[in-house]
């Protein structure tokens, strides 16, 4: 008797999970895009549920902000103990880094589309920047134990070089930009670059080419001939 009736308690439960999680996912999407469709009726529609459903989930545009960011962060979290299991120490700080490129721009769409007080804001970034600063520092402090990745940056510095990066663009395609940025940023970090490598100056493209029409100078010529 008692199993029989728990059964019709679980289902709806099972549902609401499955309905939360929807809407969640709907969320991210649309704030995402950012514009005037970021609205809560076009996360609804998307999560293809009713927008009284989506309210009892989430009775104010805050609340739902506020769960995807944290949803948003725990993801991230949770692929950087992924990535120390799965990838080498620098290609797992890599991607990593680029998968906060994606978590910026759902960050974007959603300060444009919600208006969150400051004040709010101010808790979500400082629960945000410390859990992201853990997740950030065992893959340096991995990358750093391989001798791969320099020792004199720590996992601060790198989380405000990914921000200053992202919010430095604000232009239709930034993510691509920000991408191959992380990648020289990256590429910067690591002992390979800093130790092994000559420290050359690198002409500009005009420069170069005006190089390689002169005749190479000669000891004793004083100076080279055009």
């Amino acid at each position: 008797m008692a199993a029989r009736s728990a059964e019709p308690v679980r289902r709806p439960r099972a549902d609401a999970v499955r309905n939360r999680e929807r809407v969640l996912e709907a969320a991210k999407a649309v704030f995402s895009a950012g514009g005037p469709d970021a609205s809560l009726e076009a996360v609804a529609r998307r999560a293809g549920v009713g927008i009284g459903t989506l309210y009892r989930h989430f009775p104010t545009r805050e609340a739902l902000f506020e769960a995807v960011y944290r949803r948003e962060v725990e993801q991230l979290g949770e692929l950087a103990e992924q990535l120390k299991n799965e990838a080498a120490p620098v290609d797992a700080l890599r991607s990593w880094l680029r998968s906060n490129v994606e978590f910026v721009a759902t960050k974007k769409g959603m300060w444009a589309a919600l208006a969150l007080a400051v004040q709010s804001q101010s808790e979500l970034h400082a629960y945000s920047f410390d859990r992201l600063t853990k997740a950030i520092g065992a893959l340096l402090d991995r990358a750093v134990a391989a001798g791969e990745i320099r020792s004199d940056i720590s996992p601060e510095d790198i989380l405000r070089a990914l921000v200053g990066m992202c919010y430095m663009h604000d232009q239709p395609g930034w993510q691509a930009t920000v991408l191959r940025l992380l990648d020289v940023f990256v590429d910067g970090l690591c002992v390979q670059a800093n130790v092994d490598r000559p420290t050359t100056l690198v002409p500009h493209r005009g420069d170069a080419a005006r190089s390689a029409k002169a005749k190479p100078w000669r000891p004793g010529s004083g100076k080279s001939r055009a």
